[in-house]
């Protein structure tokens, strides 16, 4: 195994995790990590208004800051999906039993953005906790920020970050990089898939577990949350420093070694093997992930960490380990993104490497730079484009799994949920101790409405389209019934059938994708395009893999489409594709691995492919897989089947075989809205009065 090492530095955009953590993860520097260059400046960060529409639509703010001798505009808005609600996080008790908590986590205010006038600024800031802590850079220059103790005027401490060279490095040679190189070339990894097409970058998620040591929990006080909040920043900032990779980093889980160290920590060499073994036998099944590394209060001279190299998502070796001797954000998470890059594959910059800072994040010494080189590009892109598992993540079910008062989702036990306090001080049903408050009945839901539950037959969700189905309140719930639809199968327009709630045509997909005038194309062009086996033409993807349409399964490939007079705004990395042969015109758009959008451009199920044939699946099937026992005959012809094979009525019949008369829906729809007696008498006087006016007898009040 290629054995990989650790620089100092971090990127400007850390988006510092937990606030309260300021003052602690300040101050105590040790040579040859950065450290703040003089005394801090005092700044009022001033809220601004962001002038562009597109940009406010999509959440941007900004705030006016003067440091460095100048003023700054920081634009930024909240970066999603770091880390989930319910953080798992392993303890140890005394006695050597571990425990596992899910503390609830604030993620909606960490923020990434960059500084106005600057295309090479980042910007990663927190305000969970009522003011700005983070890291800011601009004009090459790094800054810390956070809020100055006890202010009342919003004031904040501006530190600059000094870039001295020094002679901390990488903890790993050159030769023993290629050595381990060539060591690998001779296993068969079975988590490795040969096929990727493409060399731009998409959307990765590497899933991360952190494991920390005894000394690193002992210099924090002792204090599980004091750990928990600073690896959280340092993810935060590793994340951040991955956004030009378009890598999403997601924390899955912590372990905090709270009574000693499992493992000898010495020597770095032998813990990273034993590291690796340990993880492999006893986190690996409490957390699931593509690296683990480990975070070590210890020095190693002049070497900050050791990792193996092009091992993400191969088990036995997809580990690192980290040296933590400073507080230094931008430090932390430099350290452990440089080990994070040589599991993913990248070797230390030589010579003819660059990038837009004069050294790069995987040159072997430490450096002060936010940028990966030309040939980390090549050699991320090289080897994980063999690694499925960057494509995926785990099921969040697995981690959602902690109940909680307080984190606005009603579950067992609590009767409402406001959410936070400040929340439930403004909602009239429900109070913070997620209990209904006085005279309320319900306090969420769509048959609740002024904390009260709305009457039976009120419509709670109307149908969507030609394939849906209605459904109203029964009056005694403040549920709406659960979403029903109209049966697969069903003829729908345009000679589609109705498939999971949608009417699926060719036709339509095309207009969809290139415009009114577009329409569905020769079914040439679906044998030529989709038994190519490529991101143009295929009949779905297996692990890397395109796989080639079968002759009889083509028309249930991609779509494709002729008579095309506009092209598609189509969102990044997108390929519209035109084809002519024979004189035949074929028009469609690409879907690859990395994408992380809904494919406008593949055949839905349920779309017709031939007489009584539809597509499930990829696959040209007969109408007779749809199996039911529901038919309209079942309804008497009054009526439609639902999609749990139950007769939904029309108006003026009753479920459940829409045979006597009533008022329509089903036994699952809740019940429909009955006629107005009032309009009911009115309709049926109205009548009696034409009765009369035939007879040419009409009473003297019909016309009032």
């Amino acid at each position: 195994m290629a054995v990989g090492e650790a620089l100092v530095h971090m990127r400007s955009t850390l988006l510092p995790f937990w606030l309260g953590v300021f003052l602690f993860l300040s101050g105590c520097s040790q040579d040859g990590h950065s450290q703040r260059h003089g005394p801090p400046e005092v700044v009022i960060p001033l809220k601004v208004k962001v002038t562009s529409v597109s940009m406010k639509s999509r959440g941007w703010f900004s705030y006016s800051m003067r440091f460095g001798g100048q003023r700054h505009v920081v634009l930024m808005r909240v970066k999603k999906y770091l880390l989930p609600r319910h953080l798992p996080v392993f303890t140890y008790t005394d006695q050597g039993a571990i425990v596992e908590d899910q503390p609830f986590v604030q993620n909606d205010c960490y923020y990434h953005g960059y500084v106005e006038g600057d295309p090479e600024s980042l910007v990663a800031l927190s305000t969970c906790f009522g003011g700005f802590q983070g890291i800011l850079k601009t004009n090459d220059m790094v800054y810390e920020i956070e809020p100055k103790s006890l202010s009342t005027t919003f004031e904040h401490l501006i530190y600059k970050m000094s870039s001295e060279k020094t002679p901390m490095r990488c903890g790993l040679t050159d030769e023993e990089i290629a050595r381990q190189l060539k060591f690998q070339e001779n296993i068969n990894y079975t988590s490795m898939r040969i096929g990727y097409e493409g060399w731009w970058t998409h959307k990765r998620f590497l899933e991360l577990a952190v494991v920390v040591d005894h000394k690193r929990y002992l210099h924090r006080q002792s204090n599980i949350s004091n750990v928990q909040k600073e690896v959280c920043l340092v993810v935060n900032g590793i994340d951040n420093l991955f956004n030009s990779l378009d890598v999403d980093v997601l924390l899955m889980g912590i372990e905090i070694w709270t009574t000693r160290n499992l493992l000898a920590i010495k020597n770095i060499g032998s813990l990273l093997s034993e590291f690796c073994k340990w993880k492999q036998i006893e986190l690996t099944n409490r957390l699931p992930h593509d690296v683990a590394h480990m975070f070590v209060n210890y020095s190693y001279g002049l070497y900050l960490g050791l990792s193996f190299v092009k091992t993400v998502c191969i088990l036995d070796y997809n580990c690192g380990v980290d040296s933590f001797r400073t507080d230094n954000l931008y430090d932390l998470s430099f350290i452990v993104t440089h080990e994070i890059g040589h599991n993913l594959g990248m070797e230390h910059d030589g010579k003819n490497c660059k990038c837009k800072d004069e050294l790069c994040i995987m040159h072997a010494g430490k450096v002060q730079s936010t940028t990966f080189s030309n040939c980390s590009y090549v050699q991320f892109m090289d080897n994980t484009a063999k690694r499925d598992c960057l494509y995926t993540t785990s099921n969040k079910k697995d981690i959602f799994t902690l109940k909680e008062c307080g984190n606005n989702v009603v579950e067992e036990g609590e009767e409402c949920d406001c959410g936070s306090f400040h929340l439930c001080v403004h909602d009239p049903c429900c109070q913070s101790n997620c209990t209904l408050g006085p005279g309320a009945v319900c306090a969420s839901g769509l048959c609740c409405k002024d904390c009260k539950i709305r009457p039976s037959g009120s419509l709670c969700r109307k149908e969507e389209n030609a394939c849906d189905l209605p459904e109203w309140c029964n009056g005694t719930s403040y549920h709406c019934p659960e979403d029903v639809y109209v049966q697969d199968g069903v003829p729908c327009m345009g000679g589609g059938y109705c498939y999971e709630k949608r009417c699926n045509n060719r036709e339509e997909q095309c207009k969809k994708i290139f415009g009114k005038e577009a329409k569905s194309a020769n079914q040439s062009c679906y044998t030529k395009m989709n038994i190519r086996g490529d991101r143009f033409g295929h009949c779905g993807i297996n692990g890397s893999r395109y796989v080639r349409c079968d002759i009889s399964d083509v028309l249930c490939g991609r779509v494709q489409c002729e008579n095309v007079t506009e092209l598609p705004l189509l969102t990044d990395h997108s390929t519209v594709h035109w084809t002519h042969f024979n004189d035949v015109t074929c028009w469609g758009t690409d879907y690859h691995l990395g994408m992380t959008i809904s494919d406008i451009g593949e055949v839905k199920d349920g779309t017709a492919c031939g007489k009584e044939q539809i597509c499930i699946q990829r696959k040209c099937v007969h109408m007779s897989r749809l199996v039911s026992d529901c038919s309209p005959e079942t309804c008497h012809m009054n009526g439609v089947c639902n999609n749990r094979h139950h007769c939904h009525c029309n108006s003026g019949w009753d479920p459940p075989n829409c045979l006597v008369s009533g008022y329509g829906g089903s036994i699952d729809s809740g019940p429909s809205p009955k006629k107005n007696k009032e309009v009911e008498k009115r309709n049926r006087y109205q009548l009696l009065c034409f009765s009369y006016a035939v007879i040419k007898f009409p009473p003297p009040d019909c016309y009032n």
